[in-house]
């Protein structure tokens, strides 16, 4: 008769109680012995134009998930809390599974996709994603995880392509590009900006005159040299 593996057997026995006791939140234990539960995640997010979280939560209940993570704002950006809290949750190595209805339920775009991905992938997290039928752990959605990561340096990329043209094109037209001037007297400036070029003052002295810095008066000076080319 083969020989009963005891850690095993105790795995199995704490999976089966945990289940049985239907816990949602596995107690810190159980969440330190590797393996054992493959949690299953559900996150949600609803915005100000579609606030049915049933219909969300109703498409992923065939996965049978263990705990739900709803957000009721934007996804611009990362900073959700009921998403920190998810990403703060999961387990390194622990083959946890999060499930979305649609990829844009967790990022808005392919470069904030791509960072949580990154981090999915760094703790061992599988995505699965419904809508898109994309599922991590295939070999398909490895293959659309690189796309992601080609895509986000796309973005990236033409992001600052076109940061780049909206500069010199603003250059082209005479407009002042980086932070906005402090308020000054411009009849002020324009009468000492005169006397400096008469090599009367100094540009210490506009400053004080107009009460702004120095580096403020020295910009003001090139736009003014620039009006009169």
């Amino acid at each position: 008769m083969d020989r009963i593996c005891p850690i095993r057997q105790f795995k199995k026995l704490v999976y089966i109680i945990y289940r049985l006791t239907d816990q949602v939140t596995p107690t810190d234990e159980i969440r330190m012995i590797k393996g054992v539960i493959n949690l299953k995640i559900g996150y949600i997010r609803v915005s100000s134009v579609d606030q049915n979280e049933e219909r969300q939560r109703k498409a992923l209940e065939k996965y049978d998930i263990q705990r739900w993570y709803v957000d009721k704002k934007s996804g611009k950006d990362m900073d959700r809390p009921e998403f920190k809290k998810m990403m703060d949750y999961l387990r390194e190595d622990s083959e946890d599974i999060v499930y979305v209805t649609e990829l844009s339920r967790l990022a808005r775009s392919t470069m904030d996709l791509y960072k949580i991905m990154e981090i999915f992938n760094s703790k061992g997290i599988q995505l699965i994603s419904d809508k898109e039928n994309i599922d991590t752990s295939s070999a398909s959605g490895r293959a659309m995880f690189g796309f992601f990561a080609v895509m986000s340096q796309f973005e990236r990329e033409l992001t600052h392509e076109r940061q780049m043209e909206g500069i010199a094109i603003a250059k082209a037209k005479g407009k002042h590009i980086g932070r906005p001037f402090k308020k000054y007297n411009r009849a002020l400036f324009l009468s000492l900006y005169k006397q400096y070029q008469e090599r009367k003052i100094t540009i210490t002295k506009i400053a004080d005159e107009l009460d702004i810095s120095r580096a403020t008066v020295y910009r003001l000076v090139d736009q003014q040299k620039n009006n009169a080319e």
